[in-house]
């Protein structure tokens, strides 16, 4: 759905051609991110778990796909459904898999109930002016996949 049709993307909805709805959450090691301070970024948001085959397949390429392109503006949020999950076994993941991206604690679900998660993982990809260019439900996506949704977002001027 074109942004044009949906109230030009200012009214805040987990969904395409709107703006993505704002959140701050803990950081892995310390800190915490607030989306909204990250526009002009293109921003892929990734909830999942640490038990979750497909989240556990993907974060490689996405870890790839970050390496690749963070001088061009692209920022990963990792968002842990700490709620479902446990935040040793995050802590564990991250340094296991060698992660260099965000990776934010979702304690107590709010995340995960405003962006209306059904199924895990589930990206966003969202452009420099924080509206939600697609969804991807499931996975796990390779770094092809995820080359080519970024690529549209990635050229646009900042």
């Amino acid at each position: 759905m074109p942004t044009s049709a949906t109230t030009g993307g200012l009214i805040p909805s987990p969904r395409e051609g709107f703006l993505a709805p704002d959140f701050t959450l803990d950081l892995i090691g310390g800190g915490q991110v607030t989306l909204s301070e990250l526009r002009g970024d293109v921003v892929l948001i990734n909830l999942w778990t640490s038990w979750c085959p497909p989240c556990r397949s993907e974060m490689p390429a996405i870890q790839q796909v970050y390496e690749a392109n963070r001088e061009r503006g692209l920022k990963i949020l990792a968002v842990n459904m700490t709620y479902q999950d446990s935040e040793s076994a995050a802590v564990e993941f991250t340094r296991d898999h060698g992660l260099t991206f965000p990776v934010l604690l979702d304690r107590t679900g709010a995340v995960g109930y405003k962006y209306q998660l059904r199924s895990l993982p589930t990206t966003f990809f969202v452009d420099r002016q924080g509206v939600i260019q697609q969804v991807i439900l499931g996975g796990p996506m390779s770094e092809v996949t995820l080359q080519t949704a970024l690529e549209t977002l990635l050229s646009e001027e900042p």
